[in-house]
């Protein structure tokens, strides 16, 4: 999927919203652990009950990696049930020596390898270029960077101060002559939405991927006010507030309720900013 159909799906849904797949065995509704894959099949009726509110889907690949082998077929399993209309993004954060980064790709866009072929990967940026490469050999792929992250220690590198400015600010420059805005993305935390305005000087055309809006207490408002692209440019993410709507038998009916007053919020910031 390219930026374009991107956009164009977002303006069809009037939605800009990316659902996190993260579930955890304790946390999901007590009548799914009579299945025999409780976790895939919470994934599938979530997915079945927002795939009209929604334009991504985030699978946490540490959800499923913590389960083995079952975790990683169930990964596989929820990718496929992801339509392919929708933007899918393995959260992997990922990043290494060029041919550890080069199996990393592999196993998360060669569908003839690995059996899946996400849309977008994120990946960490510490180890620069050659560990960011490989992903981008991938035309078709996107790489989501890791910019400036939501949770408190952020603080420790990303914002400390370099020659040329804060650390973060330093990536965004960087990294965006490695990789236009058609195939480069970056993580920027909702929780620092005042910094939203700044990001758009070094990131203006690229879209941000920004989870912490829900359960982390980042404003949606205030990333819209700052963020917003002439194509959006944002996918706005929520996990917990999402899929943990619930737990009961009903638990897939809440997700949508909340994904519903996302959706909602997105299309009047939407008309606001004169995109739909």
């Amino acid at each position: 999927m390219n930026k374009d159909q991107l956009f164009e799906q977002i303006k069809r849904k009037k939605s800009f919203l990316c659902i996190g797949l993260d579930p955890a065995l304790e946390k999901l509704p007590k009548h799914l652990l009579k299945y025999n894959n409780p976790v895939l099949t919470f994934n599938k009726e979530i997915i079945d009950a927002t795939k009209d509110l929604c334009v991504a889907y985030k699978p946490n690949t540490a959800f499923y990696e913590c389960m083995g082998l079952k975790g990683w077929e169930t990964l596989i399993e929820t990718w496929k049930h992801i339509p392919t209309d929708i933007f899918s993004i393995a959260d992997a954060k990922r990043g290494d020596i060029g041919n550890t980064s080069a199996m990393y790709a592999e196993a998360f866009f060669n569908k003839d390898q690995s059996g899946m072929s996400f849309d977008a990967i994120t990946v960490a940026p510490y180890m620069g270029k050659d560990s960011v490469e490989p992903f981008l050999k991938f035309e078709d792929k996107w790489v989501i960077l890791l910019a400036l992250t939501s949770n408190t220690g952020s603080i420790d590198f990303q914002q400390q101060l370099a020659a040329e400015g804060k650390l973060y600010e330093n990536v965004l420059r960087i990294a965006s002559t490695w990789a236009n805005s058609e195939q480069m993305m970056f993580v920027v935390g909702a929780t620092k939405g005042a910094e939203f305005r700044n990001v758009r000087k070094y990131a203006p055309d690229n879209f941000l991927l920004v989870p912490g809006v829900g359960a982390q207490g980042g404003s949606l408002d205030e990333v819209c006010e700052n963020g917003l692209n002439q194509q959006c440019g944002l996918l706005i993410n929520s996990s917990r507030g999402i899929i943990y709507a619930g737990d009961g038998e009903d638990f897939a009916e809440k997700a949508r309720e909340e994904a519903l007053k996302l959706q909602t919020q997105m299309e009047a910031w939407l008309r606001r900013a004169n995109l739909i």
